[in-house]
């Protein structure tokens, strides 16, 4: 089965309402979308999610190189995939948005050829997943109120950002605390932090009351030996988040016993590359996250068919779609997503036609 067109448009959808984070504030995911056509008619689509602070690209930098990514396919075979996924990440190494979304329309179209999901590229069927919310950088009253809201609609599990003054962000969350008091807490601190801030964070914490599933990320992302000091100084689980791009790098967290759990994000590793990371965290005996951007039901489904094959995620925050304004199907704002097939199962309509 022949590839014999790709098209690329750039995915302008409005968030509900800002979405700060340490890194900065957001209003709009500005995305990429991939369609990836063979010659019996086939359809797969991609997206990727493009975070400058976080993946080093812009929309229109995302957009170029997937059209240029799009020229290497036409004319090649479907069944290759692996091989074709390689050449194109290593003709354009570190545009990881662009190359996940060329990479997730190629192995949609795949699936979709072959009626399978593609979860079974996983080894497992596509199975309800459950997600968390995430809470962003707003002030204490802000806070409480979403997540008592957010326990209202069947959220069990809350993320909160941080990484701002250490006290501003202990206040933010007891305020979710006190908004949903039966919820798992988890803080994305986002590289925000210093070793020492950390420590200080998770004690004020504790003082409170407080007892926190995990810390992601709180200081900069290739600082491994003060990820590790983190780990040595808190009882509260550490994950790698934006430390952690490739299976190599994978491997180092492992090495240097930087961190207790891995959040994998198809955003930073693509698909296959995922497929290796879960393998590492495994061998080595680490738990893992999936993470998002703020992709569509697109990404975020090409996501739940990974946490559904593989089996092997202890924490899913893929809640990306849940803060858009308008999805391009229609979505559900509740904590259960349902994969199905073939391919990730989104079909979405007026993107990427002829």
């Amino acid at each position: 089965m022949k590839i014999v067109d790709v098209r690329v448009e750039p995915l302008d959808l409005p968030l509900v309402e800002p979405f700060e984070i340490s890194l900065g504030e957001r209003t709009t995911a500005k995305n990429v979308v991939v369609a990836v056509e063979t010659e019996d008619g086939t359809v797969g689509y991609g997206e990727g999610s493009p975070i400058p602070p976080v993946t080093g690209e812009t929309q229109a930098a995302a957009v170029a190189t997937a059209r240029a990514a799009g020229e290497l396919l036409v004319g090649e075979t479907l069944t290759n995939h692996r091989a074709r996924v390689r050449q194109v990440r290593e003709t354009f190494p570190g545009a990881v948005s662009a190359t996940l979304a060329v990479e997730t329309a190629l192995l949609d179209a795949y699936c979709r050829s072959r009626e399978i999901p593609l979860a079974a590229l996983f080894g497992g069927e596509p199975t309800p997943v459950e997600t968390d919310l995430t809470i962003p950088i707003v002030d204490p009253d802000d806070a409480r109120e979403k997540a008592r809201r957010a326990a209202e609609r069947g959220f069990d599990h809350l993320k909160v950002k941080t990484g701002s003054d250490v006290l501003a962000d202990v206040e933010r969350v007891a305020a979710v605390r006190e908004g949903a008091p039966a919820v798992e807490i988890k803080v994305d601190a986002n590289q925000g932090w210093t070793p020492a801030e950390t420590a200080r964070f998770a004690d004020f914490c504790a003082d409170r009351g407080v007892d926190l599933a995990l810390i992601e990320q709180p200081v900069r992302a290739d600082d491994f030996a003060g990820l590790a000091r983190c780990r040595e100084a808190v009882s509260v689980p550490v994950a790698a988040d934006e430390t952690v791009f490739t299976p190599a790098d994978a491997v180092r967290v492992v090495r240097e016993d930087a961190a207790d759990v891995i959040n994998l994000k198809l955003g930073k590793s693509g698909l296959l590359g995922a497929r290796d990371i879960v393998a590492i965290a495994e061998g080595a005996n680490l738990e893992l996250m999936i993470g998002c951007m703020l992709e569509s039901a697109i990404g975020i489904h090409a996501a739940a068919h990974v946490v559904a094959g593989t089996g092997a995620f202890s924490y899913v925050d893929l809640d990306g779609n849940l803060l858009l304004d308008e999805d391009v199907v229609p979505v559900e704002r509740i904590p259960t997503i349902e994969p199905t097939g073939p391919g990730h199962g989104i079909e979405p309509d007026a993107l990427c036609e002829r």
